[in-house]
């Protein structure tokens, strides 16, 4: 366990075993780092690090890339790191931390972190027109039509080399923006916005002449699953909040298909959502068949009839013995 400081309290965290919740190419562990390709770019060599352990000036869970876009992504902690791996802001890592790790010191004192007072809905109103709406050049290369992105209210963003995903409300409102690099994969969200916790995205788009709906962890995987003509929503991480549970049972599908990706943060994320609905129809994609990572990998490689084929191999939750995840809760 290594001391990390969030927002001025001294947390032990467990560096590498929240590192191991997800996947790393080439990686190499060693007692004090971890060393690997680089989570935030289309990388093949081990140019990416992360200390385990304190190192001189250097704090546990200090990472650097030495092959980084901007300067942005160069070097950073341990919270920037998680909240680009969990796919969620900053703030919402913090808490999820705060909430796993603050029970108790080294020392078997207890740490009391009080929730946050204040609860507005909408930390300020966002208006249509902070994006530009056009298709992205980068997301029909990835498959998505225009057609598809033009339902989704995809657009141009005013930060030069990002691709604007708006999130909406299940009533439509504007509620959040995902700004998405197309160079790499780093992305960040708008400020002061409502939290991607209390959001489902897609849930405005539901398609009530279909049965079924695909539940994934993020934006471009179920924009794929909408391009094959699925109704398909995303919770935008690997957590699955109760917000996000009350908003997914109001939907009226008849079955719910969960569709974590391919990798151990994945089939945590499938276990989690079936926790939280159980009773209710339910299937699971299967990866067994392949490697791809997740639905946009499988309609870049293998188009449409690929994701056509997965959909009709989801087993039904009764064949599967998924272990029990206990449900992720915020600090409020």
């Amino acid at each position: 366990m290594s001391k990390i400081k969030i927002r001025g309290h001294d947390i032990f965290i467990d560096i590498q075993s929240e590192l191991e919740e997800f996947e790393w190419y080439r990686a190499k562990w060693s007692h004090n780092k971890l060393i690997a390709a680089s989570p935030f770019r289309y990388d093949r060599s081990p140019s990416f690090f992360v200390l385990l352990e304190e190192n001189g000036d250097y704090p546990a869970g200090s990472w650097s890339d030495s092959g980084a876009y901007d300067d942005e992504w160069k070097s950073g902690g341990i919270v920037k790191l998680l909240s680009f791996l969990r796919n969620e802001t900053y703030e919402e890592t913090q808490e999820y931390l705060l909430s796993k790790y603050s029970e108790s010191s080294n020392n078997g004192d207890i740490i009391l972190i009080l929730p946050r007072l204040q609860m507005d809905a909408f930390k300020r109103v966002l208006h249509h027109d902070i994006i530009e709406r056009q298709a992205s050049p980068y997301l029909t290369k990835r498959g998505i039509s225009r057609e598809v992105q033009a339902e989704a209210k995809v657009g141009k963003s005013r930060h030069h080399g990002f691709v604007a995903i708006p999130w909406h409300s299940p009533d439509g409102r504007l509620s959040n923006v995902k700004y998405r690099a197309t160079q790499g994969k780093t992305f960040f969200y708008e400020r002061n916005a409502r939290p991607i916790r209390e959001l489902v995205f897609g849930a405005d788009l539901y398609n009530r002449s279909y049965d079924d709906l695909i539940i994934c962890e993020a934006e471009i995987d179920a924009l794929s699953w909408r391009v094959a003509g699925y109704n398909a929503v995303a919770v935008g991480g690997v957590s699955f909040t109760q917000q996000q549970t009350d908003i997914i049972r109001r939907l009226p599908f008849s079955r719910l298909i969960v569709a974590g990706d391919n990798d151990k943060a994945g089939a945590r994320f499938n276990a989690q959502v079936v926790q939280a609905l159980q009773g209710r129809d339910l299937a699971v994609i299967q990866w067994r068949k392949c490697s791809f990572k997740d639905a946009n990998d499988i309609l870049v490689n293998r188009g449409i009839g690929g994701l056509v084929e997965a959909y009709e191999d989801a087993l039904d939750l009764s064949t599967l013995n998924l272990p029990h995840i206990r449900m992720s809760h915020s600090i409020r």
